[in-house]
């Protein structure tokens, strides 16, 4: 699907992953383009899936979420509606950031982020454990963020090969 764009297509995403309160305008000038001419590319890339949103990222311990864990989830039942039912349940919890579907022993990861450790232990008793029959969840905590990113690296076709 990248070789759909172009290599102006590809500094606009690289631009608004790096900052997407830019305006067309400031867009236009770093990539050498009109202000409307920007506005039509950034359209048709939001019409065809490339950008999905746009949002601030934010320092998770000035919001009281300093505590992230990820939790490995194994359920008892692997029936197709079980992993549906186990996954539509999950992404309601306002702690779970993220939520993969994986392959190997457990059957998801969830990135949960939370005040501490006591506020952790009642997500796990009152939903994690709530709503489904889980056979083994095994935590791990978050001593210390090393790297995190939001941006893809992206390049244009010629320059990956």
């Amino acid at each position: 699907m990248l070789n759909e764009l172009d290599p102006t297509d590809i500094g606009i995403l690289k631009l608004l992953q790096d900052n997407s309160r830019l305006t067309n305008l400031q867009i236009g000038k770093a990539i050498s383009k009109s202000p409307s001419s920007v506005y039509q590319r950034i359209k048709k890339m939001q019409d065809q899936g490339y950008i999905l949103k746009y949002g601030a990222v934010l320092d998770n311990n000035k919001i009281d979420r300093g505590l992230v864990a990820f939790t490995h989830v194994q359920l008892k039942d692997h029936s197709q509606e079980s992993l549906r039912t186990f996954e539509s349940q999950i992404i309601l919890s306002p702690e779970v950031l993220e939520c993969y579907h994986m392959s190997g022993m457990y059957d998801f990861i969830l990135r949960v982020a939370v005040k501490d450790l006591n506020t952790y232990h009642d997500f796990l008793m009152n939903k994690l454990f709530g709503f489904m029959a889980v056979g083994n969840v095994q935590s791990t905590f978050v001593m210390k963020e090393a790297k995190s990113e939001t941006a893809f690296p992206i390049m244009p076709e010629k320059s990956r090969k």
